[in-house]
């Protein structure tokens, strides 16, 4: 005798469009800005940082697109919606970024080769104000980092590039202060440095939950140690979990138990329990009475 619980619930993610839309159009704007001045002062890290932000404005728009498409119900083809995408999204980030790395790197060890003298006043006046757009745009992902990876990839774009245009305004005073016209393409490779540390912990993160494995933030021995703790249960098996989006998780599992609870008591405060405890929004429990030659007496599937 089976018996089956379903809940479907779609999880709809923090509506961060007004965010990506303002941080979109100030980081274009100042891409050209960028571009322009850093022609004019013949600065390698002006254009160095412009093609960086460039990369990071790409990076918004998937994100941007990601988490729209994640807030979209889910239908009878697609009875997951198209959650993934956050997954996709920050995994195609992560590897813009690394473009973005090597094509920075390349270019400064060519300035090496071919020095030029870049006007240190205009970069300060210039990364300065890339110093103010990039901040501000970081704080307005700010306080969804910690809970959305694809949120927390847009988060450190932002942050990177803030951090890279203060590098750039330091070297800009060098330049305008001493003169020293190799502190740019020096510059330039601590800005690669910079966006490849900040980006390889967004990569393997990402690369993670595209394989299914178990999210970061989830102890899966923790979680199957509670399951082996409750009332009646005497084996866990296939114990399995994995991400549905940057902000979903999932999990199904066996219980081998004595005996079959009677109700769903059992089964909700288990679900209720992995809600609060792990946060994992979508168990699915499979319950097998010990003994027994049916494989299935009881199966809930639970989301909150």
């Amino acid at each position: 005798m089976n018996r089956a619980h379903q809940h479907h619930h779609h999880h709809a993610t923090p509506n961060y469009g007004r965010a990506f839309l303002v941080g979109v159009v100030l980081n274009v704007t100042f891409i050209i800005i960028e571009v322009f001045y850093g022609i004019l002062s013949g600065s390698l890290a002006l254009l160095t940082d412009a093609g960086h932000n460039l990369s990071d404005v790409l990076g918004l728009l998937l994100a941007w697109g990601a988490a729209s498409l994640a807030r979209r119900k889910p239908s009878p083809r697609r009875t997951y919606g198209f959650s993934r995408a956050t997954i996709i999204a920050s995994l195609f980030s992560g590897l813009l970024l690394l473009g973005a790395v090597g094509a920075i790197a390349w270019e400064a060890i060519t300035r090496f080769v071919q020095p030029e003298a870049p006007a240190g006043k205009t970069i300060v006046i210039v990364a300065s104000i890339g110093v103010v757009i990039n901040t501000a745009t970081a704080l307005m992902f700010l306080r969804g980092k910690d809970n959305d990876l694809n949120i927390r990839g847009a988060f450190l774009h932002m942050a990177a590039d803030a951090a890279v245009s203060l590098g750039v305004v330091v070297s800009g005073l060098v330049i305008w202060r001493w003169g020293l016209h190799w502190v740019d393409p020096v510059t330039s490779l601590l800005i690669a440095a910079v966006i490849f540390l900040s980006t390889w912990g967004l990569l393997r993160d990402s690369l993670n939950l595209a394989v299914d494995a178990v999210p970061r933030d989830v102890n899966p021995e923790a979680v199957r140690e509670y399951l082996e703790s409750q009332p009646g249960v005497a084996n866990v098996h296939d114990l399995h979990i994995w991400a549905l989006s940057t902000t979903d998780t999932a999990l199904t599992v066996h219980l081998v138990m004595k005996e079959r609870p009677e109700g769903d008591a059992f089964l909700h405060q288990l679900s209720t329990q992995l809600t609060q405890r792990f946060h994992i929004h979508h168990p699915t429990i499979q319950i097998e009475v010990q003994g027994s030659d049916a494989a299935c007496m009881q199966v809930a599937s639970c989301a909150h």
